[in-house]
């Protein structure tokens, strides 16, 4: 027992450190290879379409899956597929704090970020609901609500973590979100003459519900530089609701976990919100208080966007494709039901709501 308190008490040692990392690095560099594939699927995409119509972080999951199908890692890779797909998202995670400012709220007017928060949190509640009454898990339902009115594959990412989903829940609910992402950039400018949306109105539109800031991008340069610009500040107003979002699924999940709310009245913040979900806030304040250089920036979008790929990558690794038929059809369904929602409180909130 002595010997255990006191290896416990000290740092690793030199030798436990390199051992550590021989264990991992062939299962990270198993991802890593998945991940250079994928990027450069998605940059012959750009080179091609003009832009990806399957982002390099879904497609790694697609041919994670795909490797995973054809061959089942060893023990030696496993290690460092483990590593890749919880520890790298989650550093991945905290490095999107750099990306936001507060000052994209304060720009945004009381009108327009209230009627974001609540188109957010009822699409929330609405989205979740759809997913339990069609049969779905507990975790599986948060993912798919997350991901429908936050921001795609990347809010799935970041609360998976959190409620700790296994590799074929986030596998299935990107991979049907992703599909239904491309279907929404294509067909919602179709709205603009069918019901007559001025540009502004539609900038709003596609800030509410397409998934991904390139998606918004792709679906507003049809239409105009105004649905351009406004939907680009809509979308990162609500990307910007994933740390609060997550902080409270954690503080939720923590407390069910412990058998109930006298367990987590004794729970710290610090210790009931993953440390990634703090880092993000840290590095959002840090960025708008202009702590961290312009030039720094695309460095860590950079870094984020690979380690985001790569844990999505190992994700796809750990994926039974048996399990994502069973449930395939349910996720489809309860992910289009409640996009469909998210439009239509959208088409709603523009307008009868908001001004033109």
């Amino acid at each position: 027992m002595s010997d255990q308190l006191r290896s416990a008490g000290q740092p690793a040692s030199p030798s436990t450190l390199v051992t550590r990392i021989a264990t991992l690095l062939p299962g990270i560099a198993l991802c890593g290879v998945v991940t250079a594939l994928a990027v450069g699927v998605q940059a012959v995409q750009e080179r091609t379409l003009g832009h990806p119509y399957l982002e390099a972080i879904v497609i790694a999951i697609l041919l994670g899956m795909a490797l995973r199908s054809a061959w089942t890692p060893g023990v030696k890779w496993r290690s460092g597929i483990a590593y890749s797909a919880k520890q790298l998202l989650e550093v991945a995670v905290a490095l999107l704090g750099a990306s936001v400012t507060f000052a994209v709220i304060a720009s945004s007017g009381v009108l327009l970020l209230a009627a974001i928060v609540i188109i957010v949190v009822l699409t929330l509640l609405v989205s979740y609901g759809i997913s339990r009454a069609l049969g779905l898990s507990t975790r599986m339902a948060i993912l798919v609500a997350c991901g429908n009115s936050i921001c795609g594959n990347s809010a799935i990412a970041a609360v998976a973590p959190v409620i700790n989903a296994n590799s074929d829940d986030i596998a299935s609910s990107i991979s049907f979100t992703a599909i239904l992402g491309v279907i929404i950039v294509l067909g919602l400018p179709i709205l603009v003459p069918l019901m007559t949306l001025s540009e502004t109105q539609y900038g709003i539109l596609a800030g509410l519900t397409v998934y991904a800031v390139p998606q918004v991008l792709a679906a507003t340069v049809p239409v105009g530089l105004v649905s351009v610009q406004i939907g680009t500040l809509v979308k990162l107003v609500r990307v910007m609701m994933l740390g609060p979002v997550v902080a409270c699924i954690a503080l939720g999940a923590r407390r069910f976990a412990r058998g109930g709310e006298g367990h987590a009245a004794q729970l710290g913040f610090f210790k009931a919100v993953p440390w990634f979900i703090v880092a993000f806030f840290v590095l959002a304040a840090c960025r708008s208080f202009a702590l961290i250089p312009d030039a720094a920036l695309p460095v860590i979008q950079t870094i984020a966007s690979v380690l985001t790929v790569l844990s999505m990558a190992a994700l796809g690794l750990g994926v039974d494709l048996r399990v994502i038929r069973e449930v395939g059809g349910k996720v489809t369904a309860a992910v289009s039901l409640s996009l469909v929602f998210l439009v239509g409180a959208g088409l709603l909130l523009v307008r009868f709501i908001l001004p033109a």
